[in-house]
């Protein structure tokens, strides 16, 4: 039993440590002249499936829940908005050149249609980004319809 003590106390020392790794979680500033919405001038529908299904992983304007405060889940959540920016960031869309852009939006595409994204992990703590089958349509046609303009 006091060996079990000793554990739990050391496991609890070593919680209480971790808190103490700096995660950065502060936004750049988003220059809504490069932002998708205004950019693409996306209709409020879409733009309100966007914001709540896509843009805290892939833009600069995350809203980091409160277990993102709390180390390991903080560690965890940090990198999947960094991976998820890496790949498309609606913030920063204007600056992006065509291609990239006809790119991000075909893979998009597919990403949507295979329920990909979002990702059901992120679906369970945030059930407003789970996407039904018309708002799956509606965004995918909305992707479509922008590369089928020939902008990109």
């Amino acid at each position: 039993m006091q060996k079990f003590k000793k554990i739990v106390f050391w496991c609890l020392v070593g919680f209480a440590m971790i808190q103490f790794i700096p995660v950065d979680k502060v936004n750049k500033p988003v220059d809504q002249n490069k932002n998708f919405v205004k950019v693409e001038n996306t209709p409020p529908k879409v733009a309100a499936l966007l914001k709540n299904a896509c843009y805290d992983c892939h833009s600069d304007e995350t809203v980091y829940p409160k277990y993102a405060y709390i180390a390991p889940f903080s560690w965890s959540v940090k990198s999947h908005v960094n991976d998820g920016r890496e790949h498309l960031n609606f913030s920063v869309w204007g600056s992006y050149n065509k291609d990239l852009k006809q790119n991000m939006l075909k893979h998009s595409i597919q990403t949507i249609e295979s329920k990909v994204m979002p990702m059901p992990a992120y679906i369970v703590y945030h059930p407003e980004a789970n996407l039904s089958k018309e708002d799956r349509l509606l965004l995918n046609n909305y992707f479509k319809g922008i590369l089928d303009s020939k902008k990109y």
